[in-house]
């Protein structure tokens, strides 16, 4: 099937390891000519040296997104580069596991700044440009978490619901400007994410295994196109079945 993604501009955040580059490889693969974003300036380089090899371009933007600042800047550098970001892949580090009194104010304000300003501030970066030409999509990678808490994931728990929240509203606000806004929640996928986390939980997954990458990025290829223009202000589980919850 042909997703219509060819020559599309496409930045996606993270994008050097895990779901970030499962979803730029995704992109690219379709025709897609991607920027890729994380701190590690050597590592996203080299994603971006393989990822270029497939069908669309791809470079790489070097981006903290705890900075604000940087944030405007990157996106003034996408579309120098490549044009106008049409597809906003907006993905960042979860915060630390924990309980609540493992916490203080600090890490409440970290974990906010990371996960839930990091999207607002993305969002904001590329809403004007896509509003002036009628068009765009915006794709937040949350988690699972944000349809059933995880023990031990505290801020998680409290910071993905704030990004599905904003995206439901965005999706609202922003349909009459032809921008569709929407979520894909991970859960148990074998990124280092993961392996950070420890115990697998495959025994609570009906599927009997880990999600690939990759199977993230290709969701996130065909929400992010054309052939999903009616979809928008939804939150995808990909999660092989794991959630109990009725509403996904």
């Amino acid at each position: 099937m042909d997703l219509g993604l060819k020559d599309k501009v496409a930045w996606v955040l993270g994008g050097s390891s895990g779901l970030g580059r499962a979803s730029a490889e995704a992109l690219s693969g379709e025709g897609a000519h991607v920027a890729i974003s994380a701190r590690e300036k050597g590592r996203l380089e080299e994603a971006a040296s393989e990822i270029d090899s497939h069908a669309g371009r791809c470079i790489p933007i070097p981006l903290d997104v705890t900075d604000e600042k940087g944030i405007e800047a990157a996106a003034a550098e996408v579309a120098s580069a490549l044009g106008p970001v049409e597809i906003l892949v907006a993905n960042a580090g979860g915060p630390p596991t924990g309980s609540f009194e493992d916490f203080d104010d600090h890490a409440l304000h970290d974990a906010f700044v990371l996960t839930t300003a990091s999207a607002w501030r993305l969002a904001g970066a590329v809403i004007p440009s896509m509003k002036q030409r009628g068009a765009g999509v915006i794709v937040f990678i949350t988690s699972s978490s944000s349809k059933e808490i995880i023990p031990g994931l505290l801020l998680s728990n409290m910071m993905r619901p704030a990004v599905v929240g904003m995206a439901k509203t965005l999706s609202k606000e922003l349909g009459g400007h032809g921008i569709r806004a929407l979520c894909v929640a991970p859960g148990r996928i074998e990124t280092p994410r993961t392996q950070a986390l420890g115990h697998s939980g495959v025994d609570a997954i009906p599927l009997g295994r880990l999600g690939q990458p990759r199977e993230l990025g290709d969701v996130v290829a065909f929400l992010a196109s054309p052939r999903a223009s009616y979809i928008t202000g939804v939150s995808v589980l990909v999660d092989g079945g794991a959630s109990n919850g009725l509403l996904s």
